[in-house]
Parts: structure tokens; sequence; C-alpha cells
């Protein structure tokens, strides 16, 4: 299955080596597919800022709790901070998976 991951930090785009890819790949399909109502990854945007995520899956939105939204901003942000090119401190993440 050919995937492809994208991804922006405060506007930027990062790019990724295939480590950082699937290790995204792998954290954010863990935690979207975790959801009630979710289903297996075709499409994800998802936009993580300082107060929500956004979460467009295979084209619906996915609602998400104040709880979901502090899971995914801390798991997110903490998983973008290290990687080369990212400017901190980290205020908005776009993330995108197509499969």
């Amino acid at each position: 299955m050919t995937k492809k991951i994208s991804m922006e930090v405060n506007g930027a785009s990062i790019k990724l080596d295939y480590f950082v890819e699937s290790f995204v790949h792998h954290t954010v399909s863990g935690m979207i597919e975790s959801l009630e109502n979710t289903e297996p990854i075709k499409k994800l945007a998802l936009t993580v800022d300082q107060d929500k995520a956004d979460i467009q899956l295979n084209g619906k939105t996915v609602s998400s709790n104040k709880f979901v939204n502090m899971i995914m901003k801390t798991t997110v942000f903490g998983m973008v901070a290290p990687l080369k090119g990212v400017s901190t401190p980290v205020k908005e993440v776009k993330i995108g998976i197509e499969q």
C-alpha cells in the first residue's frame, strides 16, 4: 500500500525521511483509528494548534472533545519539535496522509 505523508509546522513544509515518515504515519494513524466512529485512513488532514485538533478523515469531520484535543496537541507537538527544520515554539502542525 502506497502512502503519501506531508507535514507543515508553523507554516513551513518539513521534509521527512523514511524513519520519520513511518513514525508519524503509525503514531497519527493509531490515534485517529482509536477514536469512536472512525474508519481506516484513506485520506486524512489533521491540523493541531494551541486550542484544538481539526480532523478531516476520508472527507468527513471527526468530532473531538477537550481531552482528545489535549492528547493530540501534546503528542503531535512533542513528536515534531525535535525534527530538523522545525522552528520552536510549535504553534501549529498540519499533517496530511493519503493511502
